[in-house]
């Protein structure tokens, strides 16, 4: 559940990681998103990924083909200084600087965020579909305690 909403203007950065085409039609995304996060974990990709800023984890959604409705690619990898020097078999994707929805969630943990997604699909925020994300906080006490906050990108 969406606890605080603030306006804030983000500095662009770069991420690497693995991605997904989907599509929230039919409940693909939740098992493709599902998949990536099993391969994530699983291949220890955070591992893999060349100078880490932090082990702070992001759930990209972006080249959206139309809207929240229609394709687009989600990206699942952590920030980077650059993006010059990661395995060959990891994407990286440049999040543009802008103006963003900051969700703060209140809620357990992994409930809260399918719930602040309906929120936000079910809202009227004027979105920019440029990049929008989730930043999985690295310091949880516990796998229910997962800090997370959703970055909406908007007009």
């Amino acid at each position: 559940m969406i606890d605080q909403i603030k306006t804030i203007e983000k500095s662009g950065f770069y991420l690497a990681g693995i991605t997904v085409r989907t599509t929230n039609q039919n409940g693909q995304s939740t098992q493709d998103i599902g998949g990536l996060w099993t391969k994530f974990m699983s291949e220890g990709i955070l591992q893999q990924l060349n100078g880490r800023v932090n082990d702070d984890i992001y759930c990209v959604y972006t080249d959206y083909e139309s809207d929240y409705t229609g394709s687009y690619t989600t990206l699942l990898g952590c920030k980077v200084i650059s993006i010059d020097d990661q395995p060959k078999e990891m994407e990286c994707l440049n999040v543009p600087a802008g103006k963003y929805l900051a969700h703060s969630l209140s809620g357990k943990f992994p409930e809260n965020v399918h719930q602040a997604w309906n929120e936000i699909w079910n809202g009227d925020a004027d979105r920019a579909y440029t990049a929008d994300f989730d930043l999985y906080s690295a310091n949880a006490k516990s796998f229910a305690e997962t800090e997370v906050k959703i970055f909406l990108a908007v007009k």
